[in-house]
């Protein structure tokens, strides 16, 4: 702890107090400043999968990894800073068993034990808190965070501890602050890089009494590498820690997005276009403007061997969007809003027999919103997935409506060491999830036009809908000597419908039937999961290692099927997938100066029983779904003032569309070389510079089936970034 030289110790080491302060020591140094790319501190280490001994995110405050039943990935302060990302997938797939893949801007899709998806089958946090409320999930939702200049990442893989709740299947992404250093600090970097990208970020801080706070702006501009595909982002983050008497503690945090794109960017394109054509969009009138506000403060009180904690918390979630995704079906304008106003409060026990810890508390969050959205009448010209849309108008309102999301989810967590060697983990979660919907526009059809044809949008007057799931969770670690730990869980995970699977039935022929359809959508249930994993992670000599097995069962997932008794198609719950995979992580340290870090997964993800209206494709693979997924890193730190870095990037082949058929076959996987450097002229000025996609190598963010053929989202190009940082 000495090393760290910080001038107020004492609060940091209270540190299990507050969430996130203790991943400083986990994580790299809570001295670095803005840093993109900037050379570490001498001595310093580059990898996502070194064994650190403390995690943050299973029970929101400090805890050994080696105790920890779980698959854990943490992304230190040093490489958020090396690897300067300019969208969360040049970073996550530091983390064995993660990818994320670009839609556009910061945009991106998921797949985390799962495939390619957009589906609400991930959790994403700040300092432990939702980023969203689940009722209204947004697969884009990591854009609304500062990830540039984050103070770490927790990766969760598969379905939490009893802690967390609805949404968390696929996975936990838990974005950490950056903790205050306590000394007066101010930083400046500005980048520029290809297709007009321009990055500002700002970070400063001082000490105040008691404590200490720092602020940090990212401003972000590109014209975008493809024709119409500009974005623009403001982001600024505030954090304010301070001692309260002589046990307490205050951690205050404020958040602020911006986003304004073109969303045109996952504009797919038959193969000859995708080779020789690749700028062209297609789908050039989308467009998506975000903002999001985020306001926690937490308060720690410890109490003896006991710790008290309660967080309220305040978000503000708006965004209007012209979906890409929509309009060869359905074109519409969707204007959604919600804030939110919560609270987690925590009570955690610590007793001298077996070393036990017991945790009880409950997270209540009251979300309400409203969504409106038109129709659009669009110009298009062409056909099939050559189709081109053009310019649009505002048609007819389809949607308008009120819905209140509101849960309460009281859960105990209990551990305890039988033995030395043995610790046992077991946790329990009651989530109970209700919406109120009232609905501005009268019962019954809405009549619109949809590409020329006259379609039915059905309505429902008002809605109450409750959910309740019990969620057991049982792990256990056991040190095996010389360096290593074994650990095993099962854990149960589920997700309740969102607001828009509810609410949203989409557009008929037949206005009889699209009322039916809009009340057969309240009879969704929620998708349960259950994990079963096992795993080894330690160190021999200079290595470190994480080897985890799992097995990942999804049921009641959403399929579209024929309802016999009225013969119309909608979501029901029918759906089961399997999900199993090997994942690996390992770091070497090849000498002083080089560190190998490789992240491994190797996963089959399949169709267990999935019939729909048209087709079975059960004991089918799943479409998007790579088996292998790899990140390889070898840094280069001579000194304290230079870094240099080579990451090797593979994703693997996958199916376009869910029949597998070799018609349209697969696509063949990419291989990606990212290069990026440091120098440090003097302890306030440095330069660093990356170049992605070494190689130029065409290949796609993601390639599917549409119209018949098959269809392909062109990734960047070769694109050098520079920049310099003054700090002081």
């Amino acid at each position: 702890m000495k090393s760290l030289n910080i001038s107020f110790p004492a609060l940091l080491l209270n540190s299990s107090r507050t969430l996130g302060l203790a991943t400083v020591f986990a994580l790299g140094s809570p001295g670095a400043t803005l840093g993109q790319g900037a050379a570490p501190p001498a001595g310093a280490t580059s990898g996502a999968i070194s064994l650190d001994p403390i995690t943050v995110t299973g029970t929101r405050e400090r805890a050994l990894l080696v105790e920890t039943p779980a698959s854990i990935g943490a992304i230190s302060p040093d490489s958020i800073r090396q690897t300067a990302p300019l969208h969360p997938g040049q970073l996550l797939g530091q983390v064995p068993g993660v990818a994320v893949a670009v839609t556009n801007g910061e945009g991106h899709t998921t797949a985390i034990r799962q495939p390619f998806t957009t589906s609400p089958v991930y959790l994403f946090l700040e300092d432990g808190i939702p980023i969203r409320a689940t009722g209204f999930f947004n697969h884009n939702a990591l854009y609304e965070v500062n990830i540039p200049m984050a103070g770490g990442i927790e990766v969760v893989r598969g379905p939490g501890t009893a802690l967390y709740g609805s949404d968390a299947i696929g996975g936990i992404v838990n974005i950490l602050s950056r903790a205050p250093s306590g000394q007066s600090e101010l930083a400046l970097s500005g980048e520029l890089g290809a297709f007009g990208t321009r990055r500002l970020m700002l970070s400063g801080g001082h000490a105040v009494s008691e404590g200490a706070f720092r602020a940090d702006l990212n401003v972000t501009h590109t014209d975008g590498w493809r024709d119409r595909t500009g974005y623009d982002r403001q982001s600024g983050n505030f954090r304010l820690d301070r001692r309260v008497g002589a046990n307490g503690t205050v951690k205050a945090i404020v958040g602020v997005s911006k986003i304004d794109q073109e969303t045109g960017a996952n504009s797919a394109l038959p193969f000859a276009d995708y080779r020789d054509h690749p700028t062209r969009n297609n789908l050039s009138i989308a467009y998506r403007k975000v903002s999001a506000a985020r306001i926690s403060v937490e308060y720690a009180q410890t109490l003896g061997t006991g710790l008290l904690s309660f967080t309220p918390y305040f978000r503000d979630n708006s965004m209007e969007l012209n979906g890409t995704f929509n309009l060869s079906s359905d074109p519409r304008i969707e204007v959604g809003h919600n804030v939110s106003y919560g609270v987690l409060a925590k009570w955690r026990k610590d007793l001298p027999a077996f070393r036990t810890r017991f945790i009880t508390g409950v997270d209540f969050d009251h979300s309400p919103g409203s969504r409106r959205e038109d129709n659009l009448l669009v110009t298009r010209s062409g056909s099939g997935a050559n189709t081109v849309y053009s310019a649009f108008t505002r048609g007819t309102r389809i949607y308008d409506y009120h819905v209140t999301f509101q849960s309460a989810s009281p859960y105990g967590h209990l551990e305890f060491s039988p033995t030395r060697a043995l610790r046992v983990t077991a946790g329990l979660r009651y989530d109970s999830l209700s919406y109120e919907m009232r609905n501005h526009l009268p019962a019954g059809p809405v009549q619109a036009s949809v590409l020329g044809a006259t379609r039915y949008y059905g309505q429902v007057a008002q809605d109450s809908s409750d959910f309740a799931r019990l969620s057991p969770k049982l792990g256990a670690t056991y040190a095996l000597g010389g360096g290593a730990h074994l650990f095993a869980s099962y854990n149960q995970g589920f997700r309740a419908p969102s607001e828009g699977q509810l609410y949203r039935a989409g557009n008929d022929a037949s206005a009889v039937n699209a009322v039916a359809k809009a009340g057969l959508l309240l009879g969704l249930r929620p998708i349960k999961a259950e994990q079963m994993e096992v795993g080894l992670r330690g160190t021999v000599a200079n290595w470190s290692y994480d080897f985890v097995a799992y097995d990942l069962v999804k049921r009641d997932d959403l399929v579209s099927q024929r309802d016999l008794a009225t013969n119309i198609s909608t979501n029901v719950n029918a759906g089961k997938t399997g999900h199993r995979g090997f994942e690996a992580g390992l770091g070497v340290a090849l000498g002083r100066q080089l560190r190998l870090d490789t992240a491994l997964s190797y996963a089959r993800h399949r169709y267990l029983n999935w019939v729909t209206a048209t087709a079975n494709f059960s004991g089918r693979e799943i479409e998007s779904a790579p088996r292998v997924l790899a990140n390889t890193r070898l840094t280069w730190v001579p000194n304290g003032r230079t870094m240099a870095q080579v990451e090797w990037i593979r994703i693997g082949s996958y199916w376009l569309e869910a029949g597998n058929s070799a018609v349209f076959g697969k696509y063949p996987g990419h291989d990606l070389l990212n290069l990026r450097a440091s120098f440090a002229f003097s302890r306030h000025w440095s330069a660093f510079g990356r170049v992605i996609n070494a190689l130029d190598r065409r290949f796609a963010d993601s390639a599917s089936v549409s119209s018949n053929t098959p269809v392909f989202s062109p990734g960047l190009p070769r694109a050098f970034y520079a920049g310099v940082e003054t700090r002081w």
